[in-house]
Order: C-alpha cells, then sequence, then structure tokens
C-alpha cells in the first residue's frame, strides 16, 4: 500500500488532501515527481503559492526540520520558488477565466 503523502517530514493531513487535487496521491509519487514539478501541479490545481509551504515539503522530502532552511540555501529556494510560481502563472492552458480571473486581477488570488 502506498504511503500518504503525509507521510513526508514536515507535511500534514491537509498535504493528502491537496496533493491529491493536483494527481499526487502518495509519497512515492511526490518523490518521483521531485519537489518543483509536484509544486507546480500543486499551483496548477488552484492552490495560492506559499514559500513557506514550498520550502518545508523540500526540507521535508530531504528528512530535514522545515526550519532548517537558512541563509543562502534559503535563498536559492526563494529563487526556485519564484520561477515555479511564474511558470504556472504563464501558462495560458491554465489561466483561470470569468469571475477567477477577475478575483486574480484584484489580488484575492485563485479560491477552490
Amino acid at each position: 500500500m502506498p504511503a500518504p503523502v503525509s507521510s513526508i517530514r514536515n507535511l500534514g493531513p491537509a498535504s493528502d488532501a491537496n496533493f491529491a487535487a493536483a494527481g499526487i496521491k502518495s509519497a512515492e509519487e511526490l518523490r518521483a515527481l521531485g519537489p518543483d514539478a509536484a509544486y507546480a501541479r500543486l499551483l496548477a490545481s488552484g492552490h495560492r503559492p506559499h514559500f513557506i509551504g514550498y520550502y518545508a515539503m523540500v526540507m521535508g522530502l530531504q528528512g530535514r526540520p522545515w526550519n532548517d532552511c537558512k541563509g543562502k540555501e534559503k535563498e536559492a529556494l526563494r529563487t526556485r520558488f519564484d520561477a515555479i510560481v511564474a511558470s504556472v502563472a504563464a501558462d495560458t492552458s491554465a489561466a483561470p477565466s470569468g469571475i477567477e480571473a477577475a478575483l486574480n486581477e484584484i489580488g484575492t488570488g485563485l479560491k477552490r
């Protein structure tokens, strides 16, 4: 039986549902995708970007506590995070329309 996403350090029970909505149903799938591709899928499924959530996942995949991320490593992860967010935002096939587009325009982000 596959391990739940929440079996990865730093990821709680809500992570199971969030990643499942992005098509990632197990810790093994998350590990196979890697943190950047998995986070891009999470964002594309409608979740709002959250830097701490991203680096907590990265640290957890390395078996490290979330607050172990500091200094230059944290700066490098911020660069990766910003690139992922920009990439997903630029993907016109995932661009919201109607009310979702209006909400994004005024800065409330995707709501699901």
